[in-house]
């Protein structure tokens, strides 16, 4: 498998500190030729648009608050997401969303910063890029209300059930997955929801350094994801949907490209 995108890669996450560079690598050797560097707040997100910029047309990356970092949001913070996409690198908005799991930050100020960043999006004709866990019903309704951006939607990490997924490919979003289908536990829903992700409304990713895939026969030396896990994750996927993995690296590939327009 050559030229794959890992659209979702914590690259400024303490773990690669040291060894960025390697880890990009190490990716490459396996055919995983580009990267979406995750920002996940203000701080973030700007060092992955500056770390990006040093590698054009490899290294890519989002500018967007998590749900988790809602509570840290006020009147400038669009302005600065806004600063921050104004560079090349940038290819989207977020990591942005609702995240009831864990309610970092209270429910309501969750949604009243995703539906800014959701406006940010409209108003900048970007791509979003979402996260939802157990929180559905308000972002489907959110992303009902600006209909312009929602086929420029991907949920990052979908880790819902099947009728989930559903929802979100009849309202037009696209769908990330990643080494979650490697979990024969926490991953059956998953394991089923593929089944009805059309192909071309599939991209893939790793949440690298999390998620390590479960289904490896050795566990990895070191306790992280790596993106070099990329194919491994292509492929339990094309099992679970029944479709060949080659031709599964091509689609996805596609529907990357254009959907980010890298």
């Amino acid at each position: 498998m050559d030229n794959l995108i890992d659209i979702g890669l914590n690259l400024m996450h303490s773990s690669f500190k040291k060894d960025k560079v390697e880890i990009i690598e190490e990716a490459n050797k396996v055919g995983v030729n580009q990267f979406i560097i995750t920002g996940t707040n203000i701080h973030s997100s700007q060092m992955a648009a500056e770390y990006a910029s040093k590698y054009p047309g490899v290294l890519f990356s989002t500018s967007g608050v998590h749900p988790h970092d809602a509570k840290t949001c006020n009147g400038h913070s669009m302005f600065e997401l806004e600063k921050i996409a104004s560079n090349e690198s940038v290819v989207a908005i977020g990591e942005c969303g609702l995240d009831y799991n864990r309610n970092f930050s209270p429910q309501d100020l969750q949604r009243k910063w995703f539906e800014a960043q959701v406006e940010l999006a409209e108003r900048l004709d970007m791509p979003l890029f979402l996260h939802e866990r157990e929180a559905h019903k308000d972002l489907y309704s959110i992303l009902e209300r600006h209909d312009s951006v929602i086929e420029k939607s991907v949920v990052h990490c979908f880790t819902g059930t099947k009728a989930e997924a559903q929802n979100y490919i009849d309202l037009g979003c696209f769908i990330g997955v990643t080494g979650w289908i490697c979990d024969m536990k926490r991953g059956r829903d998953l394991q089923e929801a593929v089944s009805v992700i059309p192909p071309e409304r599939l991209m893939i990713e790793t949440d690298a350094p999390f998620l390590i895939p479960k289904n490896f026969d050795k566990k990895p030396k070191k306790n992280r994801n790596e993106p070099k896990y990329l194919p491994h994750i292509l492929e339990t996927i094309a099992l679970c949907m029944g479709i060949d993995a080659e031709e599964l690296a091509i689609q996805v590939t596609k529907n990357t490209k254009e959907f980010f327009k890298i």
